[in-house]
């Protein structure tokens, strides 16, 4: 007898009606290799929107109740494509109680509450499914969860963010400042109106945290790392990092310490020769490191309807499979270890330090002595007195633990009329 998925679809944007029209185009090679037929039923839209003539195309209904899904016994699969947190936390945890296997692109919901929704799904005997959330169209997360069960990951370096992406690749080679690189984004579509969530690093933080979770079972938060964006990045420091070897990223990082796990989102000096410095615009670029492979590197579009709708109908086949070779219900990811975070005091870097003074020899002099106090080396890389009277000072350190850095910087900080203008890490080769 035939195999049948049913499937009902929350929200018909760019993302919903890719998911229908990539499964319409490739529903019968799917169908070919699983020996199971998907087929999209029901579309939850919001009262007002215009979808009539797309559902009469590919035969679906247009509900306006979430209750037509999940109470709906034939839906034997929810895909989430709404985006936000509430209400679509609800409807999934609805979904997945009525024994609804769930796919979702939504990387804010399931970094915040995934391991409520992996729970709920493990209790119910369903699958829970997000390749999408991270890296749009790369399959990043199904790589790490399958292609390295052999192998142990130390370090997962990756450009999440394409709107970030695109800004400093424009400030790199056109010269923009950050303010005209937004505004740019901004035009293009690639930047929201509100650009916190990617200039301020939360995008990119939100997918470290899966990140995490897929490279070492590890279910950390939002909150238990540092997280900055590049907003009010200086041209000037874009241009002296390039003119010393280094392209400035966005660069989410997850690493393993000793035992413990070190996590952060932060631009940073990337080597030219290292292949995250290639990653132009809106493109996204994930680096492993692994006792294994050794490195190992992932690139693709991060974002769009195409990629991310492509990813979301990868997980509906996977689900197909699984049906049609009559498995449980598997998980993508367990988060089976505890959650143990590394020394700062085993955490090393160089750091690039830009600080803005007092045209003052004494007040230099007392950065100076914090430096050696701190037992930190480094080399000056700029000295000059800007247009406003102030002094620049730019300095590359050599490897210093956190806490050293910590130090550092808190005493520069308390020193009159002294401002860390800029800080950032300088990668290895």
């Amino acid at each position: 007898m035939e195999k049948r998925l049913q499937i009902g679809i929350l929200g018909l944007g760019v993302v919903g009606t890719g998911v229908v029209e990539i499964l319409a185009k490739e529903g019968q090679k799917i169908k070919e290799k699983t020996g199971v037929e998907l087929v999209i039923t029901k579309a939850l839209i919001r009262p007002g929107e215009d979808k009539v003539d797309f559902a009469k195309q590919h035969s679906l209904q247009l509900v306006y109740d979430i209750k037509d899904i999940t109470e709906d016994a034939s839906i034997d699969v929810m895909v989430e494509v709404m985006g936000k947190i509430h209400p679509a936390k609800e409807f999934v945890l609805a979904a997945l109680t009525t024994g609804k296997h769930v796919v979702t692109a939504n990387k804010d919901l399931l970094a915040q509450h995934g391991t409520e929704l992996v729970q709920t799904a493990v209790k119910n005997h369903v699958s829970l499914y997000y390749e999408a959330s991270v890296a749009g169209g790369i399959p990043i997360l199904r790589t790490l969860a399958n292609s390295f069960i052999a192998d142990e990951i130390t370090e997962v370096l990756g450009i999440i963010n394409g709107t970030t992406n695109y800004m400093l690749t424009q400030m790199v080679e056109q010269g923009m400042s950050y303010e005209d690189a937004l505004a740019k984004a901004q035009e293009l579509g690639f930047a929201e109106s509100d650009p916190t969530n990617d200039v301020d690093g939360i995008d990119a933080a939100y997918k470290t945290v899966i990140l995490t979770r897929f490279a070492y079972g590890t279910d950390i938060a939002i909150d238990d790392f540092v997280v900055r964006g590049i907003r009010g990045i200086g041209i000037e420091d874009i241009e002296l990092a390039k003119t010393q070897g280094y392209e400035v990223k966005l660069i989410g990082m997850t690493k393993k310490v000793g035992t413990g796990v070190f996590a952060e989102v932060a631009p940073a000096l990337v080597p030219v020769h290292h292949p995250l410095a290639s990653i132009r615009n809106e493109f996204n670029g994930v680096f492993i490191r692994s006792t294994g492979i050794g490195q190992s590197m992932y690139f693709g579009p991060g974002a769009g309807s195409l990629p991310t709708a492509t990813s979301v109908v990868t997980d509906l086949a996977v689900i197909a499979e699984n049906q049609g070779d009559n498995k449980p219900a598997p998980q993508f990811v367990d988060y089976r270890s505890e959650k143990i975070f590394a020394d700062p005091k085993d955490v090393f870097s160089a750091y690039f330090v830009a600080m803005e003074l007092t045209d003052d020899p004494q007040i230099w002099q007392e950065i100076k002595e914090a430096a050696t106090g701190f037992a930190i080396a480094y080399r000056e890389l700029e000295n000059q007195v800007t247009a406003a009277g102030k002094r620049r000072i730019v300095v590359m350190t050599e490897p210093c633990s956190e806490v050293q850095r910590h130090q550092f910087v808190s005493a520069v900080e308390k020193i009159e009329d002294t401002k860390i203008t800029q800080i950032m890490k300088v990668m290895e080769e």
